[in-house]
């Protein structure tokens, strides 16, 4: 017989495989391909654009009612692929600076002197376990705040999980310590080269300028957020069934001693961690005050990394293999950056670009003034659901967002902002991010328990977001 039958006699119906959400890759060349269709629809047109100096600073900018028809080129099938090429080789720049910064800490996670600091200073807070809370939250929101700190959290979920729910906490507590923490300060960054960083390159900003609002901001953003997990833990701790987690972790066999997963912080360790201090400081006074950029600072986390490896005894193949680990794991998040630059390929030499932007530009220029740049708020947070990676989002946005900013009378800086909440406050639950879904899964989180849970903040940091972007647009960086 042809036909599988169990022991009741009934015939074996085949397994339907359940529907996974399309990988990134496959979504940048689905909207490449829509694209190029779109460009057989979409009337060619264009602004007329000048070069001008604005803050001892050169800028080309959009010049307004100057819109008019042009000449189309809808995307051919085979130019379809060649935007790839195109898009990789005009944001090469980018694309190299994420391979070599990510290669560095890929050094400096191979010395185990952040993942050892972090297990020293909780075991010592473990008499104060409540305190653990806002002393580690605040690390990994500084981490987030100044290099970007996302695929790097990852083994702490192992180390937090399980000392959080010795501390009488639960698993969502020592989870939300690294998720939570790293993107509070991922989404107010105030020096992320990745975030910031690239989004003020393309807006023709200075490196990091603007920093002394986004400090506020990022203080404002980590304090509720810490606040929102520092509440659940002291219910959980003087009720352990309040915990959303409380039937799976009852579950877990975890050995009574933590020990075994801790080693004491050695001197060489002590000076790679003061090393990645003073890198991030030299980082501030580069860019601030020599003109720093992509090029300069790629270089400093470079000798950063190799000095690490040398400090910390790694012998030269070791170092060389470090760099490789790191560059791969951020490998999704560079080469997007380079599928969102061919999307902007088809619209450029399509001659539809400067057409969306007019008619995008209509419809804020529709808006009250205190609401333009909300609209763009809103615009880029629900594009974050489908575009998870932040330089890619930059990329794929900004060159859009910086002309639409000048047509609408919002500061760049302000459109700048409103990328980076609209990018980072959904990381923390969008299931198309890969650094969210690996971390629940190591700490053995279903999906739907940690949205029932994270939600409540989710909404609350898009109003704080929202009230910060407009208090910064009418009355901060007006135009």
């Amino acid at each position: 017989m042809s036909e599988n039958v169990n022991t009741a006699g009934s015939t074996q119906e085949p397994k339907k495989k359940k529907w996974e959400f399309p990988h990134v890759f496959a979504l940048m060349f689905g909207l490449i391909i829509i694209t190029a269709i779109l460009t057989y629809f979409i009337p060619a047109g264009e602004y007329e654009r000048e070069t001008t100096i604005v803050n001892d600073t050169e800028r080309t900018v959009v010049i307004n009612d100057t819109y008019h028809e042009a000449e189309g080129s809808p995307t051919g099938f085979f130019e379809i692929f060649q935007t790839i090429h195109k898009g990789m080789t005009q944001s090469a720049d980018i694309i190299f600076f994420i391979f070599i910064v990510g290669g560095a800490f890929g050094i400096l996670n191979a010395t185990k002197a952040i993942e050892t600091g972090l297990a020293n200073l909780s075991m010592k807070m473990a008499n104060r376990e409540i305190y653990l809370i806002p002393v580690v939250m605040t690390l990994f929101a500084l981490g987030g705040g100044t290099f970007g700190m996302s695929e790097e959290t990852i083994p702490f979920i192992m180390i937090l999980v399980p000392l959080a729910m010795k501390l009488g906490f639960d698993s969502l507590v020592g989870a939300g310590m690294v998720i939570v923490g790293s993107c509070a300060g991922f989404t107010a960054s105030f020096m992320n080269p990745f975030t910031v960083g690239v989004a003020q390159g393309i807006a023709e900003l200075p490196t990091f300028s603007g920093m002394g609002v986004r400090l506020v901001m990022w203080a404002i953003f980590v304090t509720f957020s810490i606040a929102f997990v520092m509440i659940y833990a002291k219910k959980v701790k003087k009720n352990p069934e309040k915990s959303l987690m409380y039937k799976i972790d009852k579950q877990r066999n975890f050995d009574d001693s933590l020990d075994g997963h801790y080693t004491k912080l050695t001197g060489r360790q002590a000076i790679i961690i003061g090393l990645l201090v003073a890198t991030i400081i030299i980082l501030a006074i580069g860019v601030i005050y020599f003109d720093w950029f992509i090029m300069e600072i790629a270089s400093l986390f470079l000798i950063m990394g190799i000095i690490a490896g040398f400090v910390g005894k790694l012998r030269v193949n070791e170092i060389a293999g470090s760099f490789i680990d790191g560059c791969k794991e951020l490998l999704v998040g560079a080469l997007v950056v380079g599928f969102a630059y061919g999307i902007l390929v088809v619209l450029e030499e399509s001659n539809t670009i400067d057409t969306i932007l007019f008619a995008a530009s209509s419809l804020v220029s529709q808006l009250p003034t205190a609401f333009s740049a909300i609209g763009m708020y809103a615009f880029q947070s629900a594009l974050n659901f489908l575009v998870p990676s932040g330089s890619g989002q930059a990329a794929l946005t900004m060159p859009i967002m910086t002309p639409l900013s000048d047509l609408t009378g919002v500061s760049r800086q302000t459109a700048v902002m409103a990328f980076q909440l609209g990018d980072g406050i959904s990381n923390a639950i969008t299931p198309t991010s890969g650094v969210l879904m690996a971390s629940l899964a190591i700490a053995k989180i279903p999906w739907t328990t940690w949205f029932r849970w994270v939600i409540p903040l989710i909404l609350l940091s898009y109003l704080v977001g929202g009230i910060i972007l407009t208090i910064v647009h009418m009355f901060i960086w007006t135009v």
